[in-house]
């Protein structure tokens, strides 16, 4: 599994360079306009001139580029047009709070999608019917409804949970998990929706096959049939949904976040968005892809242990 580490390792590295040219050429076209954002409509043309000079948004796009693109592979990913704080800094404290809600998220996925799937493979009937249903209601409902219903059923209507606010684990196990409840909760509703029905459908088709219908031939025990065979081959699929959904949940994040006053990089990416603080922006993006990417590596990592017939050669 090892050979695969730098074929991963050489496909990031070219999508992050060319997600990040691509955002730094969108955002940083107009410097004049982004000086005016950071002073102020008021300021005056000499004002927003100075400032452009000062920020070095004065200099060509692709030398911009360059110098940023340098800084980051130091690690240094510039510092906010309007407080002056490294870029790095201002994410350090907020990365594990938008972590902790997606990696709870995706655990909690994987679970109840494989436990909700299997079920409704297995058993079929009233029960598929209703894990279907339940689906289909999870998709078409927007996460930013669920998140204010939890709220008002079970943080105002019947006070069990906070309704905003974040504890940290360190702080509080207890209330670092009572904090994420109602988030990863809303979180979930969707995710589960799509993964459950991709490992409902992955393990029908697996059912299906010859060599499951020579195994029970054979005798085999269906406890057995199920977790040595049947959900080994059909995990690949559902690994590969779930890996996609990551990208759903950076989004939803970015509104459960702002509706649960979670102090998170979604947070952080839409208040900088509408102050103009470009560097901020970028090094939520930069860390948007990474997560992707981290996520998709780890999805294809587990789906060719699983069936060594897909691993990359």
């Amino acid at each position: 599994m090892l050979r695969i580490l730098p074929i991963h390792l050489v496909r990031a590295v070219g999508v992050l360079l060319i997600v990040s040219l691509l955002t730094f050429c969108m955002m940083y076209t107009d410097g004049i306009g982004i000086a005016r954002a950071v002073l102020g409509v008021t300021a005056s043309d000499e004002q927003v001139a100075a400032k452009a000079a000062e920020l070095g948004l004065d200099r060509p796009l692709i030398v911009q580029y360059l110098d940023w693109l340098w800084g980051a592979v130091q690690g240094d990913l510039g510092s906010s047009f309007l407080t002056g704080q490294p870029v790095t800094d201002a994410m350090s404290s907020r990365v594990p709070v938008t972590l902790s809600l997606i990696i709870g998220t995706i655990v909690l996925t994987a679970i109840i999608s494989v436990v909700l799937g299997v079920t409704a493979a297995l058993y079929g009937g009233w029960v598929d019917r209703l894990v279907q249903f339940i689906s289909v209601l999870g998709a078409a409902v927007p996460g930013f409804i669920v998140a204010i219903g939890l709220i008002f059923a079970f943080a105002i209507a019947i006070p069990l949970y906070p309704a905003t606010g974040y504890i940290r684990a360190t702080d509080s196990v207890q209330g670092w998990i009572w904090s994420l409840t109602l988030p990863i909760t809303a979180l979930l509703i969707g995710t589960i929706a799509n993964a459950a029905s991709q490992f409902r459908g992955s393990v029908l088709d697996t059912l299906s096959q010859d060599y499951v219908r020579t195994l029970r031939s054979r005798g085999i025990s269906e406890r057995a049939l199920l977790f040595r065979h049947v959900l080994r081959n059909a995990a690949g699929p559902g690994l590969i949904v779930l890996s996609l959904t990551t990208l759903g949940l950076l989004g939803g994040a970015l509104f459960i976040e702002a509706v649960f006053a979670l102090p998170g990089v979604g947070q952080l990416a839409n208040l900088s968005a509408q102050a103009g603080d470009v560097p901020m922006v970028m090094g939520t993006v930069i860390f948007a892809m990474i997560l992707i990417l981290v996520v998709n590596f780890l999805a294809d990592l587990f789906v060719g242990l699983l069936n060594p017939k897909s691993r990359i050669r």
